[in-house]
């Protein structure tokens, strides 16, 4: 009889819940009591702007699993995945620019619970990126809901809380990464009395790539306002934003933070629109990094109180390293996560699948509390 109650006793007296959901402890992730680190890969996609609503995940459902399957079997335990990107098929734009809906046929959801099924099964946390700053070619709708609050407000209220409820208990969701890359579309080089808005630091950066066309306030302001309405629909949501570099996610350094908290809340005046963890992405050019990317620097050094993840990265612009030295440095200089580009492969700047898969095996058996903590676990 005592040995059939004991374990159960402990639990309860360690506060220990099998099967929690990943949470921010400080500067880093924990899971049932235990550190954890992100280990995994960015898929993004399946079909560029056609993975999910209208039943087009439904046809590419055995695509979405082999790679589910390969992350799994190689030590993965998450992926970071595109889904509106510049609003090619959701959610759905009336003809003024509003949003009536998540998708045309009401499929949506149920097309990414059971993708989110499908992840359970493999024990593999997703992180859902809304939008796309890196390439301008569908978003002129994208562009009025960054620029008019009543037209972001249809977002919200229509697509987003909606999506939220229905997935706030799975999982699988492991969090939301409002946009990548902003910087594509940002326009430096504005002074602006409140340093928060100034973007004059950008100058020379190469930002603007794919049209300077927002202010930052504007972009601060898009990320503030739909942080908010997940983490009022799910208080327990992990959220963040996919920075183009360390530039613009530190005030040490000598960078500037666009995306702190006090910045996030002066731009749009959500109080709880404001990141659980920070995100950036780092590429080298003719073999260097910049001098203030991540893999010249342990994350202590940008001064943040939240985990910080490098949320793309690879070996073809890797600084000459190999994908498990990029990897390890990742695990032992106090980052959060890593995440490699892109599981497809394609474009000059990926890596193919078999390299990226050879960094995830050799991560998977990591478990070091000290330095990066548990790589695999159980949803």
């Amino acid at each position: 009889m005592v040995l059939y109650v004991a374990p159960v006793y402990l639990l309860f007296c360690t506060n220990i819940v099998l099967g929690g959901r990943l949470r921010v402890q400080g500067t880093h992730f924990v899971k049932d009591g235990q550190r954890v680190f992100l280990s995994g890969v960015n898929q993004a996609w399946i079909n560029f702007g056609y993975d999910f609503g209208d039943n087009h995940y439904t046809q590419q459902r055995s695509k979405f699993e082999n790679y589910l399957t390969m992350v799994h079997d190689n030590g993965g335990n998450s992926m970071r995945v595109w889904v509106h990107i510049e609003g090619q098929t959701t959610p759905v734009f009336d003809h003024q620019g509003y949003v009536v809906g998540l998708d045309k046929t009401g499929t949506f959801i149920s097309e990414f619970k059971q993708y989110l099924k499908a992840a359970q099964k493999f024990n593999i946390l997703i992180f859902a990126c809304l939008w796309n700053g890196a390439l301008f070619e569908h978003g002129e709708a994208l562009g009025g809901l960054i620029r008019d609050t009543r037209k972001l407000h249809s977002y919200i209220d229509k697509a987003l809380i909606p999506w939220v409820k229905a997935v706030k208990d799975e999982p699988a969701m492991g969090g939301w990464d409002i946009m990548n890359e902003f910087e594509g579309e940002i326009i430096a080089n504005q002074h602006n009395s409140e340093r928060c808005f100034d973007t004059v630091f950008m100058q020379g950066s190469g930002s603007g790539w794919a049209g300077a066309k927002y202010y930052a306030q504007e972009l601060q302001r898009f990320v503030n306002w739909q942080t908010d309405a997940i983490r009022r629909t799910d208080p327990d949501a992990l959220v963040t934003v996919g920075s183009w570099t360390a530039r613009t996610s530190s005030d040490k350094l000598g960078l500037h933070n666009l995306w702190s908290d006090d910045c996030l809340r002066k731009a749009g005046g959500r109080p709880l629109g404001v990141l659980t963890f920070f995100t950036t992405h780092a590429y080298s050019s003719h073999d260097k990094y910049a001098d203030y990317a991540p893999f010249n620097h342990k994350a202590t050094e940008y001064g943040l109180d939240k985990p910080f993840v490098i949320g793309e990265f690879n070996q073809v612009s890797g600084g000459g390293k190999d994908i498990t030295a990029l990897f390890d440095y990742a695990y032992n200089n106090g980052y959060a996560g890593a995440w490699s580009w892109h599981l497809l492969g394609t474009g000059s700047n990926s890596d193919n699948a078999t390299t990226q898969l050879r960094g995830l095996r050799f991560m998977r058996y990591k478990n070091d509390e000290n330095r990066g903590g548990l790589v695999s676990f159980k949803l």
